[in-house]
This record gives C-alpha cells, structure tokens and sequence, in this order.
C-alpha cells in the first residue's frame, strides 16, 4: 500500500493487538466550534471510544500524510489552525500532494478509514440531498461514498436540514442499507423521529457487527449507514426546529449561498437562531454514536 498514512502511537499499538479501531472525523474540530471547546469536545468523544473499550483515531490530512490518530500536539494545533480546507472525495489527493492541512468530512474520513483497515466510523449526521437539489443538483458525496466504500457509518440520521425523503432514496438506488438503532423511525440529527419509517432496524451491535461482515462475505461494496437516535434528554423535537429550519434555509436563498457553503452557514444560523441549544444537542449525539461505534468495533474485533 502505497497510501501516504501516519498513525498514532495509540492506533499503531492496536493495530498490533487487534484491539478495536473507531475512526473520526476531524471537520467537527475545525469547522464546527470555535477554540477551545472544539478541542475539548475532541477530547471527550475520544475518551467516550476508550471507556467503551476501543481506540479512537480521529483522522486529518496534514504534512502531506493523512493522519489516522493524532497525538495530543497535533490535536492542538489542528484545534487552532486557520484556514483549514475542508477534505472530501474529490480534493483529498490535491490537499495531500500540495501540503494543505485538511478536515475530513464523511467521504474523506470513511476512504482513509479503509485505507486503514478501521470498519467502524463515528460522526454526527451525513450529509445527503439538499432541498432544491431538483434544481441545484446538490447531493452530498457521502452518499455515493458509502455506496462504495466498506466502513459501517454510526450517525445520528442525515443532517435535518436536508431534503429526508430524497435522501433515503438516493441511499436505496445505491444499494445502501440504513439501519436505525432500537427504533422503527428514521432519526433526524437533533430530533429522535423524522416522520419516516426506517428501511431496517437492530437492537443490538452484534448485530449491526454481523452484518458488516456478511456483506464483506458476499463481496458488495460499500458500507452500511446506522442511524442512532439522540438521547431523549438531548433532542431538539422536530417541531420545534421546522420553523428555524425554514428561516434558516430562506436566508441563505436570499444572500445566495451555495455549494459547500450552505451546510455550515445553515448550521451556524440555526445555533443562534436556538440560542446554542443545536450544539449542545449536536455534543451529545456524537458522543452517544462514538459509544455505539465503539460496541461494533468490539463485535467485528470478536468475530
């Protein structure tokens, strides 16, 4: 493997033992909160993979390597770093050949997962079909990612600013199975239910564990996305949110945003239009799927 990777002295000694791996994302670092709560939350989640009995490996493109695992300097440094590009399928290689320092976002971090022989992926939400996209043609490269690379997604549901029912089915034509969490309704990021019925469902990470390996046994490609619910103490209902989605989404037609900058202007206008409370239920989500990620990782270990 000619892959230019750098791994942490933590995610090397698991890869010597066979200890379960989780992987992480790094935008949520960069791009989702300011210094030094980003850090610390980095922290958090990463101390959540190891009480549950895995190793973390948040991922970043930096130096001309992608980094699978940073050790607590370069954790810092990344935390404080500006003008940090925001890595998918499509500039992942240019970022590394020309020295960026870059995010990964879901596409990037499940390719550099596999490249790394890690099965199991915690974020927050994918991204999936823009509302409008029968116009703006806007689909998130997460979808055709997990359409084609084998990593076992563990996410809150799709971000719930998007259009929910195109993504389902953008996410069925690929022949990617969504499985939700101990539930029969599709989550919504910050909302436990979104109104729509989940394709499948599991209630326990062996489970989800099999699963992942019998679609290895039959040589498909891709991966599996799990929708894991919010904790109910943590949600934002969905009602609650629909107006301040649909303001939010008004304002970026009226000041013309679009492509890559209409997920984080969205989510920027939706933390102050709920005075903060999007982030703090964006905290407890990611932290809820790194422990769930964390239990698959264990069973796919064990199997």
């Amino acid at each position: 493997m000619n892959a230019p990777l750098v791994f942490s002295a933590e995610v090397a000694a698991a890869r010597q033992t066979g200890a379960p791996v989780v992987a992480l994302e790094s935008t949520i670092i960069t791009h989702g909160m300011p210094y030094p709560q980003n850090v610390e939350t980095a922290q958090t989640v990463e101390s959540d993979i190891r009480a549950a009995g895995a190793v973390p490996a948040t991922i970043a493109v930096m130096g001309g390597a992608i980094h699978i695992g940073l050790e607590p300097d370069a954790l810092q440094t990344l935390a404080q770093a500006s003008a940090v590009a925001k890595l998918s399928r499509a500039d992942i290689a240019f970022a590394l050949a020309t020295g960026q320092t870059g995010a990964t976002t879901v596409a990037a971090t499940m390719i550099a997962a596999h490249l790394a022989g890690i099965a199991v992926f915690a974020t927050g939400g994918i991204g999936g079909v823009h509302r409008g996209a029968q116009s703006s043609f806007d689909i998130s490269a997460d979808l055709t990612e997990l359409a084609q690379t084998p990593v076992t997604v563990v996410a809150a549901g799709p971000k719930a600013i998007l259009d929910l029912p195109k993504t389902l089915e953008v996410l069925e034509t690929n022949g990617v199975p969504v499985i939700t969490y101990g539930q029969d309704e599709l989550p919504a990021f910050w909302s436990r239910d979104s109104g729509l019925p989940s394709p499948l469902r599991a209630d326990s990470p062996d489970d989800i564990a099999a699963a992942h390996l019998m679609r290895a046994r039959l040589n498909l490609p891709g991966g599996q996305l799990v929708a894991n619910p919010i904790p109910a103490n943590a949600e934002i209902p969905a009602a609650t949110l629909a107006p301040i989605i649909a303001r939010a989404l008004s304002e970026a037609d009226a000041q013309a945003i679009s492509a890559k900058q209409v997920t984080p202007f969205l989510l920027q206008r939706i933390f102050e239009l709920t005075n903060g409370d999007s982030l703090t239920a964006n905290i407890a989500l990611v932290r809820n799927n790194a422990r769930l990620a964390a239990r698959i990782a264990q069973k796919i270990a064990a199997r």
